[in-house]
């Protein structure tokens, strides 16, 4: 078992495991190379259902604030185009694009749903929007995911949430400066995918102090710690589902601890090696083939 009374041992053996989000940051990785640090992802855990249990509760809240925060900063106050999510009789409700239909963008469904917006969610995988249709039905729209979709649905919206993930990988950039300039002036975007580079072309990483900023007259939200802002919520969401690898760590040291499947497949980097290939292949690097 652990032994509570070391935290020198409790360090030795855990070593490093966090969200490393290396494919946006090239400096951060050659860094841990150089330290010769093993660097277990909590972004990269995968589970035997190819579910990433260690992202999931933050990929939630991160999904369901992106909508609250949206809704703030549609507001006249902050630049945004003054516009009611849920509306009001007699007037339209506030249209909400969600790019991406994975867990945080389903989230942020279920949240604008709630609030009353008219809500379109758009995704590269046929049959995760026929699962969407199923869990919301007639409440949302479903678009696949193209180019001329992603732009025509652009013009219509007054707030987007970029919810697009690739496991361990750099977002692609789906919404390009040109394409702010065919958007309603004062829409919000609220980019998730920011941790990872981001999934707009203007997106750069803002924090909870300021959180915002105004390119061609669209809004920005691009705060990369997300669910730093429902801290409490958030830690009592994340030390649920860490606690247990934490605790294989901690007890059977890290050598022992990556035999099991679920934590060798978060190794980021071992020994001075690049242990990732999506991360490899963002920053043009080799990486090391078991």
């Amino acid at each position: 078992m652990i032994n509570l009374s070391s935290p020198k041992i409790w360090y030795h053996e855990l070593r490093n495991g966090l969200y490393l989000h290396l494919a946006a940051d090239e400096k951060l990785t050659k860094a841990l190379l150089d330290s010769r640090i093993t660097g277990i992802a909590y972004e990269t855990v995968t589970g035997p259902d190819n579910s990433l249990p260690l992202l999931a509760p933050m990929s939630q809240i991160a999904g369901r604030l992106a909508v609250q925060e949206g809704a703030k900063y549609l507001e006249k106050t902050f630049g945004g185009r003054g516009i009611l999510l849920g509306g009001v009789p007699g007037i339209r409700k506030g249209k909400v694009l969600i790019i991406g239909g994975g867990i945080a963008g389903t989230n942020a469904c279920r949240i604008a749903i709630g609030m009353g917006a008219d809500v379109t969610i758009i995704d590269v995988s046929a049959k995760r929007l026929a699962e969407l249709e199923n869990i919301f039905g007639n409440t949302v729209k479903t678009l696949y995911s193209n180019s001329y979709n992603i732009a025509e649905a652009l013009q219509e919206a007054d707030l987007v949430i970029g919810a697009v993930l690739i496991p361990g990988a750099a977002a692609p950039k789906l919404v390009r400066r040109n394409d702010l300039k065919k958007m309603k002036p004062g829409a919000v975007l609220v980019d998730i995918a920011i941790d990872q580079g981001g999934c707009f072309e203007t997106s750069k990483p803002t924090y909870h102090s300021d959180p915002i900023f105004i390119i061609d007259g669209i809004v920005h939200y691009c705060v990369a710690n997300m669910p730093g802002a429902v801290s409490l919520s958030s830690t009592l969401a994340l030390t649920s589902v860490t606690n247990r690898y934490g605790l294989i760590i901690a007890d059977e040291g890290i050598s022992r601890a990556l035999l099991h499947p679920e934590i060798r497949s978060g190794l980021n980097c071992m020994d001075g090696k690049l242990m990732n290939q999506a991360v490899a292949k963002a920053h043009n690097m080799d990486y090391f083939k078991e």
